[in-house]
């Protein structure tokens, strides 16, 4: 028989059972989202795993995958006994959510992952290894709402780890920066004081970096399947296909994720303003606070360039993301405008066809 769990071992607390009282009440029931595969769904529930579906309600609402259940979301749901599974009828409010433009879309968000705690980057010191990827990935963690960790695996395969590290540090200012050689399990242990009772935490970053190596780990179990990288060009097999969310033997929650080969950034201006903080700081005492860094009088940007008090190569990926995200912005700003003008067409349409049945 499948073991019964208080759903505190899924991450529950008071922050979501105040959101869910109101469902209570009704007779519903709530899970946490830990498989997703397709459109194949499995839940945490206090009385075990259990397959569930959307209702066609909640299909039909949604404006786009963002509005749709995510791994690590809270859901409200009723059991549909003869068919042995649920009906997913409400998604909880997010504490945090993991997202990114969708690959080949211009303006749709995809949800990687909803309510994690903390975010293990984990960039492998091999081929993988570019200093401009981690800040991408720190837009995304910062904006997400949950706290970053760098994790630098692989450390085993070069002699300049430590000093790789502190590079990292210098691009990620304030946040922990691991050294650990997973393959080996040396430093593994400096992600345990992440993975307490109750907290989530979900790995990313491309494909190769030992993100599964990690997760079964921390598991005590090969739970997920690895394969050696292609030594041709470093880079993994894409080992994990899809989202899982798993329970740590001390009761923490860890998620695994694919290795993604596009890393679209959505409007992220907590993102921009955390990772970039030196750059961020150094703009707010330009003369003009419309200063485009481009040699007008008083440019504070320029003045610390020329002094060596910014690092070049940072300030053009943080001038890269940042018109990625103007862009971004426009493209948000004309699909809403596009919808609102449908909107109003059915609206005019209705009406048209009530005044004609009236007449």
């Amino acid at each position: 028989m499948e073991e019964t769990r208080n759903l505190e071992t899924f991450g529950w607390d008071e922050f979501f059972a105040a959101a869910f009282e109101p469902y209570s009440a009704e007779g519903f029931e709530a899970g946490r989202v830990c498989l997703q595969h397709n459109r194949a769904l499995m839940l945490y529930t206090a009385e075990g795993e259990l397959a569930a579906e959307t209702t066609g309600r909640l299909r039909f609402h949604a404006r786009g995958a963002e509005d749709l259940p995510a791994v690590g979301d809270w859901v409200v749901f009723r059991r549909v006994a003869e068919e042995g599974k649920a009906k997913i009828h409400e998604i909880l409010p997010r504490r945090s959510k993991f997202s990114r433009r969708a690959a080949g879309s211009e303006t749709a968000e995809q949800i990687v992952a909803a309510n994690v705690d903390t975010v293990f980057l984990v960039t492998g010191l091999d081929h993988d290894y570019n200093p401009r990827r981690v800040e991408r990935y720190l837009i995304m963690a910062w904006e997400s709402g949950a706290e970053p960790v760098v994790v630098l695996n692989k450390a085993d395969l070069v002699e300049e780890a430590e000093e790789m590290r502190r590079e990292i540090e210098l691009v990620a200012p304030g946040v922990p920066v691991l050294l650990l050689s997973a393959k080996r399990g040396a430093g593994v242990e400096q992600l345990l004081p992440y993975v307490r009772r109750g907290s989530t935490v979900a790995l990313m970053g491309s494909s190769g970096t030992g993100k599964s190596t990690i997760t079964n780990l921390l598991l005590g179990s090969e739970v997920q399947r690895t394969q050696e990288v292609r030594l041709s060009d470093a880079r993994g097999r894409h080992t994990t296909t899809h989202r899982e969310l798993f329970v740590l033997p001390e009761g923490g929650l860890v998620l695994d994720t694919p290795g993604m080969r596009e890393l679209q950034l959505l409007v992220s201006e907590r993102g921009l303003r955390e990772t970039f903080e030196e750059i961020e700081e150094a703009a707010a005492r330009c003369r003009f606070t419309d200063c485009g860094h481009e040699g007008e009088p008083g440019c504070a940007v320029r003045e610390a360039l020329e002094a060596g008090h910014l690092d070049p190569e940072r300030y053009q990926n943080y001038r890269k993301m940042q018109a990625e995200m103007r862009h971004a912005a426009t493209l948000v700003d004309q699909r809403k405008a596009q919808e609102e003008k449908s909107r109003v067409k059915r609206i005019h349409r209705d009406l048209k066809k009530i005044y004609k049945k009236k007449g």
